[in-house]
């Protein structure tokens, strides 16, 4: 199934012999060639820019996306020059993966950047429940 997927300078890779992990929202590779732009970007919660939270799980995944494209866009990139993500979910389920993979899907289309999903007991904020970082690549 080695099917590459190329969006700006992101070639996003699922090998052969791996499960098909794009049900799940992600690419088990990306590769980024030549002479790069690295950008990274820190943990978005689901904070607005005024630092409230919201209480439940989706709109702090919908909010936290809608952070991470600002930061991105702050940075001349956008979702599909994102090759890795790293997600943080509190109190992890069935139930919150499917939310997750939902909320990946609107933010970010058929671009499935390699993702690990941790989960966690507590993050940095009281009542915060999800958190994302993404590291990005841009050519010359």
């Amino acid at each position: 199934m080695n099917d590459l997927h190329r969006t700006s300078v992101v070639a996003l890779s699922n090998p052969a012999g791996l499960y098909d992990p794009a049900p799940n929202g992600y690419s088990h590779v990306a590769i980024v060639d030549g002479a790069r732009r690295w950008i990274l970007i820190a943990g978005q919660g689901g904070e607005t820019v005024d630092g409230r939270l919201a209480e439940d799980f989706r709109s702090q995944v919908r909010q936290a996306f809608a952070n991470l494209h600002t930061a991105l866009a702050s940075a001349g990139a956008r979702a599909t020059d994102v090759a890795k993500l790293t997600v943080l979910v509190v109190d992890h389920s069935l139930e919150r993966l499917q939310v997750f993979g939902s909320e990946l899907e609107t933010a970010f289309g058929p671009h499935k950047p390699a993702c690990t999903l941790i989960p966690v007991p507590r993050l940095a904020l009281d009542g915060m429940l999800f958190e994302i970082e993404a590291l990005a690549a841009l050519g010359e």
